[in-house]
């Protein structure tokens, strides 16, 4: 059977259809889930333009950057005066995550003004229709008190660290306290906790992010049952979509195809 090629990314078997309406789906539910990291730590702000947002939560944080920009119209060059202004007036760089499918006009204004390339990542979904629960005994949700401790414990994994600054802290913190974020734990048979993650449910989408397992508990299943119980929470909630996004390649990707998510496009991110 031939197939004829359209210029949209296509699954035969799961009917993910990565086109402009799925991207703005999952690019808004970004955006706000980045809009509302800014609710705690001090200094913390944000920025609607170009259609999506700038979210400035600590000079060296990665939750620093602009999301969501291009994908309901054109972006012009004002607009990118705004964004580097609010970076600039805060002593933080400027990082734009771009998606494939935005406003191409947006790369040509960004390509003149000297921009390049410093990371790619991989947007992966999976439809929930008929989904099964899947066993994740070792997985458990945070409670309102483990603040700190799910925050050194993702920090930890993120970081490759045993030890972490206030400002590595803060990057957990302002996603353990986001408005609406459901935090889990991954805890070993001795009760030390191995890793974390985090879920957020807009209009039937759940996303999974903030994944990080400690060195030490690698290669042992805990971000598989991760994935598992924020999965069992989305089918709970009644999502029909579940979204997530990884580095290119990386064990966290493989992680999640292997529970049915798959790749459907990679976003850049680009740094003045």
């Amino acid at each position: 059977m031939v197939r004829r090629y359209d210029g949209n990314v296509r699954s035969p078997d799961s009917g993910v259809f990565a086109d402009a309406a799925l991207a703005r789906r999952l690019e808004a539910a970004e955006a706000m889930n980045a809009r509302l990291c800014t609710g705690s730590p001090a200094g913390a702000a944000f920025l609607d333009v170009g259609g999506g947002c700038a979210i400035f939560v600590g000079a060296g944080s990665p939750l620093t950057q602009a999301v969501g920009l291009g994908l309901n119209g054109t972006v012009t060059e004002t607009d990118i005066d705004s964004i580097e202004g609010f970076f600039r007036s805060r002593d933080a760089g400027v990082s734009i995550d771009l998606c494939p499918l935005a406003d191409p006009g947006l790369l040509e204004i960004l390509g003149r003004r000297g921009y390049r390339a410093t990371e790619f990542n991989n947007v992966l979904v999976k439809r929930l229709a008929g989904a099964p629960i899947v066993f994740a005994p070792r997985i458990r949700r945070a409670l309102a008190s483990e603040y700190d401790l799910w925050a050194h414990t993702v920090g930890c994994g993120f970081f490759d660290e045993g030890d972490l600054t206030t400002d590595e802290m803060e990057v957990g913190r302002a996603i353990f306290s986001m408005q609406g974020a459901l935090c889990y734990l991954a805890v070993s048979s001795t009760c030390e906790p191995a890793g974390g993650g985090a879920l957020a449910v807009r209009d039937g989408l759940a996303t999974l992010f903030a994944d990080s397992t400690i060195a030490a508990f690698r290669r042992q299943g805990f971000h598989r049952e991760l994935i598992a119980a924020r999965l069992n929470e989305a089918i709970a909630l009644g999502c029909d979509t579940a979204t997530a996004t990884t580095l290119p390649g990386s064990t966290s990707q493989r992680n999640f195809e292997r529970l049915g998510f798959e790749v459907v496009y990679t976003k850049v991110t680009l740094v003045a």
